[in-house]
Protein backbone atom coordinates (compact mmCIF):
# COMPACT_ATOMS: atom_id res chain seq x y z
CA UNK A 1 0.00 0.00 0.00
CA UNK A 2 2.82 2.28 0.87
CA UNK A 3 4.31 1.91 -1.97
CA UNK A 4 1.29 2.16 -4.03
CA UNK A 5 0.72 5.56 -2.44
CA UNK A 6 4.44 7.04 -3.69
CA UNK A 7 3.78 6.03 -7.30
CA UNK A 8 0.81 7.84 -7.13
CA UNK A 9 2.34 10.99 -6.10
CA UNK A 10 5.11 10.47 -8.54
CA UNK A 11 2.59 10.21 -11.22
CA UNK A 12 0.64 13.68 -9.46
CA UNK A 13 4.23 15.54 -9.70
CA UNK A 14 4.62 14.41 -13.37
CA UNK A 15 1.24 15.59 -14.44
CA UNK A 16 2.00 18.80 -12.96
CA UNK A 17 5.15 19.77 -15.20
CA UNK A 18 3.06 19.26 -18.05
CA UNK A 19 0.54 21.75 -17.49
CA UNK A 20 0.28 24.70 -19.86
CA UNK A 21 2.74 27.58 -18.91
CA UNK A 22 0.66 31.11 -17.79
CA UNK A 23 2.29 33.57 -20.27
CA UNK A 24 4.03 36.13 -18.44
CA UNK A 25 2.93 39.45 -18.16
CA UNK A 26 5.90 42.40 -18.09
CA UNK A 27 4.39 45.81 -17.66
CA UNK A 28 5.35 48.25 -20.37
CA UNK A 29 6.09 52.04 -20.17
CA UNK A 30 4.77 54.73 -22.59
CA UNK A 31 6.58 58.14 -23.12
CA UNK A 32 4.28 61.00 -22.70
CA UNK A 33 5.80 63.95 -24.07
CA UNK A 34 5.54 66.81 -27.37
CA UNK A 35 7.05 69.52 -28.86
CA UNK A 36 5.91 72.16 -30.26
CA UNK A 37 6.42 71.93 -34.06
CA UNK A 38 8.18 75.54 -34.56
CA UNK A 39 10.86 76.37 -32.47
CA UNK A 40 10.85 80.01 -32.23
CA UNK A 41 14.02 82.63 -30.24
CA UNK A 42 13.73 83.36 -26.97
CA UNK A 43 13.21 87.43 -26.59
CA UNK A 44 16.25 89.05 -25.66
CA UNK A 45 14.58 91.56 -23.27
CA UNK A 46 11.29 89.49 -22.90
CA UNK A 47 9.91 88.32 -19.38
CA UNK A 48 11.24 84.92 -17.41
CA UNK A 49 8.08 83.05 -16.93
CA UNK A 50 8.20 80.35 -13.77
CA UNK A 51 6.59 77.14 -14.53
CA UNK A 52 5.89 75.23 -10.98
CA UNK A 53 5.26 71.64 -10.33
CA UNK A 54 2.22 70.88 -12.04
CA UNK A 55 -0.34 68.81 -9.66
CA UNK A 56 -1.83 65.69 -10.30
CA UNK A 57 -5.55 65.59 -9.81
CA UNK A 58 -7.24 62.60 -8.00
CA UNK A 59 -6.05 58.91 -9.37
CA UNK A 60 -3.63 60.52 -11.89
CA UNK A 61 -0.60 60.23 -9.45
CA UNK A 62 -0.83 56.68 -10.99
CA UNK A 63 1.54 56.12 -13.86
CA UNK A 64 -1.52 53.11 -15.03
CA UNK A 65 -3.05 54.43 -18.39
CA UNK A 66 -6.30 55.20 -17.37
CA UNK A 67 -10.10 54.62 -19.19
CA UNK A 68 -13.40 54.33 -18.58
CA UNK A 69 -15.29 51.18 -18.90
CA UNK A 70 -18.88 50.68 -20.09
CA UNK A 71 -20.28 50.74 -16.76
CA UNK A 72 -18.75 53.65 -16.09
CA UNK A 73 -16.34 52.75 -13.99
CA UNK A 74 -12.55 54.11 -13.96
CA UNK A 75 -9.52 51.09 -15.27
CA UNK A 76 -6.58 51.98 -14.36
CA UNK A 77 -4.09 49.52 -15.81
CA UNK A 78 -1.29 47.71 -13.78
CA UNK A 79 0.61 46.57 -16.67
CA UNK A 80 0.37 49.75 -19.33
CA UNK A 81 1.87 52.59 -17.81
CA UNK A 82 3.05 55.64 -18.67
CA UNK A 83 7.14 56.23 -18.21
CA UNK A 84 6.81 58.95 -16.00
CA UNK A 85 3.54 59.99 -13.81
CA UNK A 86 0.92 62.03 -16.48
CA UNK A 87 1.33 65.51 -14.30
CA UNK A 88 5.24 65.14 -14.07
CA UNK A 89 5.34 64.93 -18.02
CA UNK A 90 2.88 67.40 -18.68
CA UNK A 91 5.01 69.90 -16.83
CA UNK A 92 7.94 68.93 -18.07
CA UNK A 93 6.26 69.35 -22.06
CA UNK A 94 5.05 72.46 -20.77
CA UNK A 95 8.28 74.00 -20.19
CA UNK A 96 9.93 73.06 -23.01
CA UNK A 97 6.57 74.41 -25.39
CA UNK A 98 6.54 77.48 -23.57
CA UNK A 99 10.51 77.84 -24.06
CA UNK A 100 10.02 77.01 -27.73
CA UNK A 101 7.33 79.75 -28.09
CA UNK A 102 9.06 82.90 -28.58
CA UNK A 103 7.01 84.69 -25.88
CA UNK A 104 9.49 84.56 -23.42
CA UNK A 105 13.31 86.01 -22.21
CA UNK A 106 13.56 82.61 -20.38
CA UNK A 107 11.54 79.64 -19.39
CA UNK A 108 12.63 78.60 -15.91
CA UNK A 109 11.87 75.79 -13.19
CA UNK A 110 11.85 75.82 -9.05
CA UNK A 111 15.09 76.29 -7.93
CA UNK A 112 16.41 78.92 -10.26
CA UNK A 113 18.93 81.96 -9.42
CA UNK A 114 16.84 84.24 -12.85
CA UNK A 115 14.00 86.41 -11.21
CA UNK A 116 10.47 85.23 -12.30
CA UNK A 117 8.31 88.18 -13.56
CA UNK A 118 5.10 85.57 -14.30
CA UNK A 119 4.84 82.59 -12.76
CA UNK A 120 2.78 79.39 -13.96
CA UNK A 121 0.83 76.91 -11.83
CA UNK A 122 -1.35 74.53 -12.54
CA UNK A 123 -3.41 71.03 -11.84
CA UNK A 124 -4.05 68.06 -14.61
CA UNK A 125 -7.39 67.38 -14.00
CA UNK A 126 -7.76 64.66 -15.89
CA UNK A 127 -6.06 62.14 -18.39
CA UNK A 128 -8.45 59.83 -19.61
CA UNK A 129 -9.99 57.55 -22.43
CA UNK A 130 -13.45 57.13 -23.28
CA UNK A 131 -13.40 54.32 -25.87
CA UNK A 132 -17.53 54.15 -25.36
CA UNK A 133 -17.76 57.52 -26.59
CA UNK A 134 -14.49 57.72 -28.94
CA UNK A 135 -12.31 60.00 -27.33
CA UNK A 136 -9.45 61.32 -25.14
CA UNK A 137 -9.64 64.04 -22.77
CA UNK A 138 -6.51 65.57 -20.87
CA UNK A 139 -7.83 69.17 -19.00
CA UNK A 140 -5.71 71.26 -16.99
CA UNK A 141 -6.45 74.13 -14.69
CA UNK A 142 -4.41 77.06 -15.08
CA UNK A 143 -3.12 80.31 -12.94
CA UNK A 144 -0.90 82.84 -14.47
CA UNK A 145 0.44 85.50 -12.05
CA UNK A 146 1.99 88.55 -12.60
CA UNK A 147 4.24 89.14 -9.66
CA UNK A 148 6.36 91.81 -10.38
CA UNK A 149 4.37 94.80 -8.43
CA UNK A 150 4.02 95.27 -5.08
CA UNK A 151 0.93 93.48 -4.59
CA UNK A 152 1.33 90.28 -7.19
CA UNK A 153 -2.33 89.85 -9.23
CA UNK A 154 -3.61 87.02 -11.14
CA UNK A 155 -3.50 87.50 -14.89
CA UNK A 156 -5.28 84.63 -15.69
CA UNK A 157 -7.03 81.85 -14.76
CA UNK A 158 -8.95 79.46 -17.03
CA UNK A 159 -9.18 75.33 -17.02
CA UNK A 160 -8.28 73.92 -20.30
CA UNK A 161 -10.29 70.83 -21.67
CA UNK A 162 -8.88 69.11 -25.13
CA UNK A 163 -10.03 66.01 -26.56
CA UNK A 164 -8.78 63.52 -29.26
CA UNK A 165 -10.64 60.52 -31.16
CA UNK A 166 -10.10 57.03 -29.59
CA UNK A 167 -10.75 53.85 -31.23
CA UNK A 168 -10.49 51.62 -28.33
CA UNK A 169 -9.31 50.06 -25.36
CA UNK A 170 -6.16 49.21 -26.64
CA UNK A 171 -3.08 50.43 -25.10
CA UNK A 172 -1.39 52.04 -27.74
CA UNK A 173 -4.45 53.48 -28.79
CA UNK A 174 -5.50 54.84 -25.73
CA UNK A 175 -1.00 55.80 -25.60
CA UNK A 176 -1.51 57.47 -29.02
CA UNK A 177 -5.06 59.71 -27.94
CA UNK A 178 -3.99 60.89 -24.96
CA UNK A 179 -0.25 62.27 -26.72
CA UNK A 180 -2.66 64.28 -29.06
CA UNK A 181 -4.88 65.63 -26.57
CA UNK A 182 -1.60 66.59 -24.60
CA UNK A 183 -0.12 68.37 -27.87
CA UNK A 184 -3.86 70.17 -28.55
CA UNK A 185 -3.51 71.15 -24.40
CA UNK A 186 -0.21 72.67 -25.48
CA UNK A 187 -1.94 74.76 -28.15
CA UNK A 188 -4.23 76.04 -26.15
CA UNK A 189 -2.37 77.09 -23.37
CA UNK A 190 0.30 79.06 -25.46
CA UNK A 191 -2.39 81.34 -26.73
CA UNK A 192 -3.78 81.72 -23.44
CA UNK A 193 -0.74 82.78 -21.79
CA UNK A 194 0.06 84.88 -24.75
CA UNK A 195 -3.56 86.49 -24.82
CA UNK A 196 -2.90 87.42 -21.25
CA UNK A 197 0.46 88.34 -21.52
CA UNK A 198 0.27 90.72 -24.84
CA UNK A 199 -0.55 93.93 -22.50
CA UNK A 200 2.72 93.66 -20.85
CA UNK A 201 5.58 95.44 -22.00
CA UNK A 202 9.16 93.71 -22.03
Amino acid sequence: MRRRTCLAGVAALAGCSVLPQQPYLGRRDWPLAARRPKLLPSRSRGLVLLVRSIEAGPGLERRGLQWKLPDGSLHIDFYEQWAVPPAQAVEDALRLWLADSGLFAAVVSPGSQLAADLVLEGELTEFTGYPRTGIARAELALVLLDQRPKMPHIMLQKTESVTAPLTSTQPPSVVQSLQAALGGLLRETEQDIAHAAAVLPD
